[in-house]
């Protein structure tokens, strides 16, 4: 039994209540996931979880299990930090998580310029909305839009994901034009899930008056994609991420909706883990990403 691995598991289930969301997250198959759970429990001799099809939780000596787990998982990372170090220089395969939609469309720019001047670096790329466990999951480096929310990393700020409230050109030939705040009550809002899960979008107006406005929220997704297709196909107006709409709004596809109103940008921040010394490999792409990122930021804004 690998005990890291396993203790690995074990904690991305207690933060994640499910065995199957842990495993979906580290990348394993659940019968894998459940069986070093099993196994686990066998090693150190009691039941550390609850589980039946109500109920997932810790037991008091899970709970106890789990903070320890948390601390060696930590201390296992800068061990192999701290005997590599220079020697590996930036070798190594390095592991980087991000959003679904910043990963997919900003990410892979990213990969040719690390790829193009870093050959030796391998990189292992883990995306997903939910927020991400660097240690639990052993992730080396996490793009983190919105809240940063608590946990033992380290953040540097890269700037502000712009969000635009759009509709295609085609919808807007076939229904009535968006004039005032009052008038997306009458369109059909398209969303990601959690994402406005209030039916309201806020607005900020040129003199800084910030709006919250209601709107029909009638379809949403758990992944932006679908989000933006339908958009595409004039199935109704939503709120994309400027890379995901920059390229449609250049080229006329998608029309910006109440120019004179801004949806609120969100935090981009860079996570590490919190340990002593940093990887050098980690180190390299965290300054690459730092210098390249705002960058590619300020290119997606323009349009």
């Amino acid at each position: 039994m690998n005990l890291i691995e396993s203790m690995r598991v074990f904690v991305r289930a207690v933060e994640r209540a499910s065995i199957s969301d842990a495993a979906r997250d580290l990348g394993i198959g659940q019968s894998t996931a459940s069986e070093r759970v099993e196994r686990l429990e066998k090693f150190v001799g009691c039941r550390l979880l609850l589980r039946s099809a109500r109920t997932f939780k810790c037991t008091p000596e899970g709970q106890a299990f789990y903070k320890r787990s948390k601390t060696i998982l930590l201390a296992a990372s800068e061990a192999i930090s701290e005997v590599s170090g220079d020697r590996q220089r930036t070798n190594g395969t390095t592991r980087i998580a991000a959003p679904y939609c910043f990963g997919e469309i900003v990410l892979p720019d990213l990969v040719q310029y690390l790829r193009t001047n870093f050959p030796q670096i391998g990189l292992s790329l883990i995306l997903s909305d939910k927020v991400v466990d660097l240690v639990a999951e052993g992730v080396d480096i996490a793009f983190r839009i919105g809240s940063l929310g608590g946990g033992g990393f380290i953040a540097y700020p890269l700037g502000k994901v712009k969000r635009r409230l759009v509709a295609s050109c085609a919808y807007l030939k076939r229904h009535e034009s968006v004039a005032t705040l009052s008038d997306l009550a009458a369109h059909s809002f398209i969303g990601v899930n959690g994402v406005f899960s209030t039916g309201q979008i806020t607005l900020i107006g040129d003199a800084g008056i910030v709006e919250s406005v209601l709107v029909r929220s009638e379809i949403t997704a758990s992944h932006w994609r679908p989000a933006y297709e339908l958009i595409r196909m004039g199935i109704g107006i939503g709120v994309l991420e400027q890379h995901a709409c920059a390229e449609a709004l250049a080229t006329g596809q998608f029309a910006e909706l109440l120019p004179g109103f801004q949806i609120p940008a969100l935090d981009l921040n860079l996570l590490i883990q919190a340990q002593r010394p940093v990887p050098q490999r980690v180190r390299t792409i965290v300054s690459i990403l730092m210098s390249t990122v705002p960058k590619l930021l300020g290119e997606n804004s323009q349009g």
